[in-house]
């Protein structure tokens, strides 16, 4: 018969397993929506910003099975399953601290990168190269999607495109550039791509941090909670 102590503690667990797998759920969808916010200027950036989400969806599909062992472990009262699950949580927690220290390390890089990308291809939109049209197509979709126009501003163009103006000015016009600014206001967009997308990422950031410092703290309880119960059981088990 087992303690009213390791009933308890075994419970406790379980529960706690049930909200831990919540949260992998939790964590799939944040980085799904990051991902999705993430590809409307995906063109302009390698796999580096793409990466990170997209580590948040196998980390919280991981989470969630690694959370399954852990109820199945509890009720079992299985001392190899809880050791295998503190264990896989404290791989996790390693492996999030280090993506969040090389995300710290190369966020300055990555916006150098990023502002470099975005003139190249801006160079290249004015070409006749075969790339010119897909820079086109990019341009015009990260300047509506975005409401920017340019690099750092619509100076950048030489021919300013049609995606720089507000989109219901494009929707009134048959010459929108033109009516953009010249009906006595500029109804351009003012700020640059790189300051728009630069305030994107800086929003993914956070979102991403916050969701790893709370899965964190879950991560910890749970790694207390199943060397705990694995402790008692092991201990029940010499006692009998």
């Amino acid at each position: 018969m087992e303690s009213c102590g390791m009933s308890f503690i075994k419970y406790l667990l379980f529960i706690f397993n049930l909200f831990f797998a919540l949260s992998g759920l939790g964590i799939i969808i944040a980085g799904a929506l990051v991902l999705a916010d993430v590809s409307d200027f995906s063109h302009f950036v390698t796999s580096d910003l793409v990466g990170p989400p997209i580590v948040l969806i196998v980390l919280g599909t991981i989470i969630f099975l690694v959370a399954s062992l852990g109820c199945y472990g509890a009720i079992r009262e299985n001392y190899k399953m809880l050791i295998a699950f503190a264990v896989l949580l404290i791989i996790i927690f390693i492996v999030e601290f280090a993506v969040g220290i090389t995300a710290a390390v190369y966020k300055a890089d990555f916006q150098d990168t990023l502002k470099s990308s975005l003139k190249k291809s801006l160079e290249q939109y004015s070409s006749s190269g075969s790339n010119s049209n897909i820079e086109k197509a990019a341009w015009d979709n990260v300047q509506q999607k975005v409401k920017c126009c340019g690099v750092d501003g619509k100076d950048d163009w030489q021919t300013t495109p049609i995606s720089c103006c507000y989109k219901d000015k494009i929707e009134e016009s048959d010459q929108p550039v033109q009516f953009c600014v010249s009906s006595g206001r500029n109804y351009m967009y003012k700020d640059g791509c790189y300051q728009k997308l630069q305030m994107k990422i800086e929003s993914n950031t956070k979102i991403l941090i916050g969701v790893g410092i709370g899965i964190a703290f879950i991560q910890v309880v749970g790694m207390f909670l199943a060397f705990w119960l694995a402790y008692t059981i092991k201990k029940e088990e010499e006692a009998k």
